[in-house]
């Protein structure tokens, strides 16, 4: 038996004026890969599971409702789900020094 050709319809995406300022800012710098920075987004936008590699979870105290995981080592994407408007808002983009101190 083949594989199913079915597939649940990908959540639309939104950013904040602080992602778009951190993902231009790391992009000009050339400091991080900003292709798999992409490629996350896009399967956190599929709806499938992250692989574990990335440590997804959820936030907590002020940050509570949105999730947080690793791209590669401390560089960290923040985000969060809107599951009734089927939306990922995309929050902010950096290292834990940069994102929680």
């Amino acid at each position: 038996m083949g594989k199913s050709k079915r597939a649940p319809l990908p959540y639309r995406s939104d950013y904040t004026k602080t992602f778009v300022k951190a993902w231009e800012r790391y992009n000009k710098a050339g400091r991080r890969d900003m292709h798999a920075t992409a490629e996350i987004m896009s399967l956190v936008l599929s709806g499938n599971p992250i692989p574990s590699e990335y440590s997804d979870h959820p936030l907590t105290g002020d940050m509570q409702g949105f999730r947080e995981l690793h791209i590669g080592g401390d560089y960290l994407l923040v985000y969060r789900i809107d599951d009734k408007k089927h939306l990922v808002v995309f929050t902010d983009l950096g290292t834990h020094a940069e994102l929680f101190e």
